[in-house]
């Protein structure tokens, strides 16, 4: 019996492999063991050929993390700071819309949430010392989250609204791990249901009426609490009816 097969937003990346400089569509293996540890099956979505055709195939979707995402999007003039990747921008944006009008099981992790929001007609804020006075929310300065460990990350605190989908899943509190400087200001057509209470950063946006849409701040993946990860293989199993049978592992 198959699994529940969840799409994964993928980067385009120049690399080194056995001595050949080549361009490679990659994406961290953890996020790729997150889903099979709870019974999915993972499959990678390059942005090379921007399309919306693969949803009508996918039983769930996680938008992962990257780049910032072009201000642009939502008017506004680019900061200093703000790094763009054009190519995945213009392929999410376009694969969220579709996956939220099919009502696809969806899960953003960092990008994958404020992708969330811009396609949601929302805005972020572009560099989070600007208003926030210090870099709460990343860890060692220089370190680089795709070769780092847990240095690369910052931890803090998420209070989580109660009566929403994120509490009946996460409860009222939890510790994350983050790193990222843009966040979400506006949510769009999303609600927040969680943030960092230090700050009042926006760390969970969802959307109550779809099967299973919710965004998060920090990198679920890189911890061994899969929690969000289970309930989007879950639900994308019962979009597809598929039996509890093709969850075991």
């Amino acid at each position: 019996m198959r699994r529940p097969l969840i799409g994964m937003t993928a980067y385009s990346r120049q690399v080194q492999y056995d001595g050949n400089d080549l361009m490679a569509g990659m994406l961290p293996m953890t996020y790729v063991r997150a889903v099979h540890a709870v019974g999915g099956r993972a499959v990678l979505i390059t942005p090379d050929e921007p399309g919306t055709d693969v949803v009508e195939s996918l039983d769930g979707i996680v938008f992962s993390g990257g780049n910032d995402i072009d201000p642009a999007y939502w008017g506004a003039e680019r900061h200093p700071e703000t790094e763009v990747d054009k190519e995945r921008d213009t392929a999410e944006l376009m694969l969220m819309k579709a996956a939220l009008e099919a009502d696809l099981p969806v899960l953003g992790v960092c990008r994958g949430m404020q992708v969330m929001a811009v396609a949601g007609g929302g805005t972020l804020h572009q560099h989070l010392p600007d208003l926030l006075g210090s870099d709460h929310h990343r860890g060692a300065p220089g370190t680089d989250p795709l070769a780092a460990g847990s240095a690369a990350y910052g931890r803090h605190d998420v209070t989580v609204r109660p009566g929403s989908r994120a509490h009946e899943l996460l409860g009222e509190t939890l510790t994350v791990n983050s790193f990222h400087h843009q966040a979400v200001d506006d949510p769009g057509s999303f609600t927040a249901t969680g943030w960092c209470p230090d700050d009042q950063v926006i760390e969970i946006i969802e959307d109550p009426v779809l099967t299973y849409a919710i965004g998060v701040q920090w990198h679920p993946e890189r911890t061994n609490d899969l929690r969000l990860f289970s309930r989007l293989v879950e639900a994308a199993a019962r979009r597809s009816g598929l039996s509890a049978e093709a969850l075991a592992v």
